[in-house]
């Protein structure tokens, strides 16, 4: 039997399929954005530029605007995929400068590149995940896409500086119980948020979904040390309910939010 499921992103032009096909051919067709197609089981037989082409797991599919060709199983057992659909202008603003990329139609064995797509496929569709990760991560793992396999170079831009950080740092604390974007960090320092991705990386060693999760628990420790009911404090610095903070701050610090505030008193 034939499975396919569509899933939103909060991303407007990045959207997931996870499918197995078994029994089922593509007629010759073409799509108006970006399919990115990861193999995880069996082996997918296509048609496309005058060729015949054989994708099995661990490999990526790369499927531009407009490209005609089809697609089907090698195989009785049929083949699973995780696919990206991503928009057109989307995927060319990811540049991290004036000197676009361009991805054209291929098929790439890249262990490394597979495994953080797959991860961040698998992240997307999991409800818990925080705005600010929703909004970096497709970004990250597109970027490295576009690095190693797409045309053109990249022109280093304006690095990101310390009162930039500084003023990054205090939106967020204004804002810790608030859903964060990375368009509103990036608004923050003039820059496109694909260069504040990587320049916020180069200069702190950490994405910004990680920087911000551990300044929640950062604050987190400081209204503990306060006083403050733990639950409080887990929707004051951002998290959905005292079971997820006390989770994440177990996980940070060895302790659990109850001991640290016991030992308080």
């Amino acid at each position: 039997m034939n499975r396919v499921s569509y899933h939103k992103t909060s991303i407007e032009d990045v959207s997931l399929i996870d499918a197995h096909y078994r029994r089922f051919a593509f007629e010759r067709h073409f799509h108006l954005d970006y399919h990115l197609g990861l193999i995880t089981e069996g082996e997918q037989r296509y048609y496309c530029r005058g060729s015949w082409h054989h994708a099995g797991p661990g490999q990526l599919v790369i499927m531009p605007p407009g490209e005609t060709h089809d697609g089907q199983p090698q195989a009785e057992q049929g083949y699973r995929v995780k696919v990206f659909a991503l928009g057109a202008e989307w995927v060319r603003n990811q540049s991290q400068s004036g000197n676009r990329h361009t991805l054209v139609c291929q098929q790439i064995t890249d262990p490394g590149l597979y495994a953080q797509l797959s991860q961040c496929h698998h992240w997307l569709r999991q409800p818990e995940l925080p705005q600010l990760a929703q909004d970096c991560l497709p970004r990250e793992a597109i970027n490295v896409l576009l690095e190693r396999h797409g045309g053109g170079s990249v022109t280093p831009s304006v690095a990101l500086g310390r009162r930039q950080l500084s003023e990054i740092r205090d939106y967020l604390m204004a804002h810790l119980d608030q859903r964060i974007r990375l368009e509103d960090l990036s608004h923050l320092c003039q820059l496109s948020p694909s260069q504040l991705l990587r320049q916020f990386k180069t200069l702190t060693g950490m994405t910004p979904y990680a920087w911000l999760a551990r300044l929640r628990l950062e604050q987190g420790m400081a209204l503990l040390r306060l006083g403050l009911p733990i639950a409080e404090v887990a929707l004051q610095v951002g998290f959905y309910d005292q079971s997820h903070f006390a989770k994440a701050f177990k996980r940070q610090f060895l302790v659990a939010p109850s001991q640290l505030f016991a030992t308080c008193h």
